[in-house]
């Protein structure tokens, strides 16, 4: 991969999607890929057999190293510098603290899992022994 980062969410969650979509309009990160796994199985079922399941949070890429969940939003809201956005500039402060992060994700998984039931989607768009999309 290149010098980008990517960033890899749920395109069917929600909040989600706007996240990502917040981060490619208004984060001023300029070296970041945002991607959505529903879209790319191959590399989310790469991803799932190396231990990174979409269902428990977004994965990062970056310089090799892989981030999962709450490191990967952590990592991120720490390399937003002057968002143009005030829900992200809210978003990046609460998340730049591991803490908070670590503390608050749990909540932020069960509100994507209720969304998703809510609109009849599958939690994990792969698994061990299939793919639902």
């Amino acid at each position: 991969m290149s010098d980008k980062s990517l960033f890899i969410y749920d395109g069917e969650c929600p909040f989600c999607n706007y996240f990502a979509q917040l981060l490619e309009l208004k984060s001023s990160l300029i070296k970041i890929e945002i991607l959505d796994g529903r879209k790319n199985l191959s590399l989310l079922s790469q991803l799932y057999n190396q231990g990174y399941d979409l269902n428990k949070g977004a994965i990062l890429i970056s310089n090799g190293n892989i981030m999962h969940g709450a490191a990967a939003i952590n990592w991120i809201c720490n390399e937003i510098k002057e968002p143009s956005d005030s829900l992200l500039e809210v978003l990046r402060i609460i998340f730049t603290s591991n803490k908070r992060t670590n503390f608050i994700f749990p909540f932020l998984l069960w509100g994507r899992r209720l969304s998703l039931t809510l609109k009849g989607k599958a939690w994990q768009p792969v698994s061990e022994n299939s793919q639902f999309y």
